[in-house]
């Protein structure tokens, strides 16, 4: 069951001249809770005076503790100043190193377990931060594994964890590749100005690596560019299920108001080892339901895109408005996003736990 823990900043670097990296300190007694996976996330909450909170979802970019040690001591996300951004305004303008955050357990299902073999990634922008934890993991845990990292910015400058990836190459240069492309700036060496779009990835990729033996690809940023790198992986013929998808920010218009409730309707949700029942209010998604009665049901984004309040529908159906977090496989094996859900039946069951 996922919770929240207060974890000391320990520091705050400023990495490009929007975004910082932060630092969390795990004390020993909360260090097995902080073990995570390559690529899992952590959803960052700060409450107001008034009682209402904020959660944001960033990604660990250090690497992950090997299985047979202890857990981690320190966490690290990368923060982007998003416009607007009520958390993200707060992590670079006030967040300081001795200062608290509320920080939840890992999560996520964007993951390597390492094993040898060739993996690759596409990534823009923030899109980096979950990449770098697995190509760290992967490579200082596997000595016959190779990673071939292909990562779309906007300017040099503006290039998170530039120094990181460097570094990463330096300790590996023979089974780290690392092709980079810039849209608003030209480079003396490597690609063109552009952005990477499927047309530019379905001539590019290939030319980089053999498409064919890649045991896992792993696009995360922007919808768009995850959008167009599938579609050119999946034109190249690779099986979706090597394709491994994390998004970052959706710039398609918002949903649809939901269709009204069947009347009466009601969700039976199970939590942390404890059930209950409660009546679903018109217009409400499942999650708001069970939020109204289990406060500490799962939850960062609310958008669909995190995948934090996935459950498994025991009984019932549901309608999802959207889903940019769940696998093809997940969906057809039962889960659904709580945020996204509307019952279309008069009884639904979840399942968090599962």
């Amino acid at each position: 069951m996922a919770r929240f823990h207060p974890l000391p900043v320990a520091a705050v670097d400023r990495i490009t001249d929007d975004a910082v990296a932060l630092t969390l300190t795990v004390p020993p007694a909360l260090r097995e809770e902080y073990r995570h996976a390559p690529g899992q996330h952590l959803a960052l909450r700060r409450r107001a005076g008034d009682g209402t909170e904020t959660r944001r979802t960033y990604s660990i970019c250090s690497p992950a503790p090997d299985p047979g040690g202890e857990g981690p001591r320190t966490l690290r996300v990368g923060v982007r100043l998003v416009e607007g951004g009520v958390f993200s305004t707060y992590a670079l303008k006030e967040i300081a190193v001795g200062d608290e955050l509320e920080v939840m357990t890992p999560a996520g299902r964007f993951t390597l377990d390492p094993a040898p073999g060739l993996y690759a990634a596409v990534v823009g922008g923030s899109g980096i931060t979950p990449v770098l934890s697995i190509a760290a993991t992967l490579l200082a845990r596997e000595p016959e594994a190779r990673f071939c990292l292909v990562r779309s910015d906007r300017t040099t400058a503006s290039t998170m964890f530039l120094e990181e990836v460097a570094d990463l190459k330096d300790r590996h240069p023979q089974r780290l590749q690392v092709v980079t492309a810039l849209s608003r700036e030209e480079q003396q060496a490597g690609l063109p100005t552009g952005r990477l779009d499927r047309e530019r990835l379905t001539a590019l990729l290939p030319a980089l690596l053999p498409v064919e033996r890649v045991a896992g690809w792993f696009l995360c940023g922007p919808y768009g560019l995850v959008q167009g790198a599938e579609r050119a992986l999946r034109g190249l013929g690779v099986p979706r299920t090597r394709i491994h998808e994390e998004i970052f920010h959706v710039d398609t218009a918002p949903p649809a108001a939901p269709a009204p409730a069947p009347a009466h309707s009601t969700v039976t949700a199970r939590l942390d080892g404890r059930g209950g029942t409660w009546p679903v209010l018109d217009g409400e998604s499942l999650l708001e339901t069970v939020l109204r009665n289990r406060p500490d049901a799962p939850y960062a984004c609310r958008g669909g895109v995190c995948g934090t309040c996935r459950a498994y529908l025991v009984a019932g159906e549901v309608r999802m408005d959207r889903n940019f977090a769940l696998e093809p496989e997940e969906t057809e094996a039962g889960y659904v996003l709580a945020c996204q859900s509307h019952p279309v039946t008069e009884g639904v069951e979840l399942d968090f736990d599962r």
